[in-house]
C-alpha cells in the first residue's frame, strides 16, 4: 500500500535515507509496502491537507457560488461595533437595523 508524505525540502535526505520514494509526476514523496511507518510518522500529512486528497486527475472543480454584495478585505475592511450581544446569525430587536437581509432578499 502506498502512503504519501508532505516532507519538507530540508528533511528530503532523511527521508530517502528511510526509504522513503519520490514521485515526480505528483511531486511528493510516498512509502510504498512499509509495515512500520513510525519512521515516517513526522511526515505524515492530516487528514485536510492537499497531498492527501485523490489524484488531480480526480478532482473535481470547486462549485460556484453566487455572491450579491462585495466582500472587503485588506485596507479597505472597516469592522462594525456591535451593537447587542447576540450571536452574529441571530438577529435581536437591537441590531435589526443593522443586520443582513440575506433571508429577505
Amino acid at each position: 500500500m502506498r502512503h504519501d508524505l508532505k516532507v519538507p525540502f530540508a528533511d528530503k535526505d532523511a527521508a530517502k535515507k528511510l526509504g522513503a520514494r519520490w514521485d515526480a509526476a505528483r511531486k511528493l514523496w510516498y512509502v510504498a509496502d512499509k509495515v512500520d511507518m513510525v519512521p515516517f510518522a513526522k511526515w505524515s500529512p492530516s487528514p485536510h491537507d492537499a497531498s492527501s486528497a485523490a489524484p488531480a486527475s480526480q478532482k473535481t472543480a470547486p462549485a460556484r457560488t453566487e455572491t450579491t454584495g462585495n466582500a472587503y478585505v485588506g485596507s479597505n475592511y472597516v469592522e462594525m461595533p456591535r451593537i447587542c450581544e447576540c450571536l452574529p446569525w441571530d438577529v435581536c430587536v437591537k441590531c435589526q437595523a443593522t443586520a443582513l437581509n440575506a433571508g429577505n432578499a
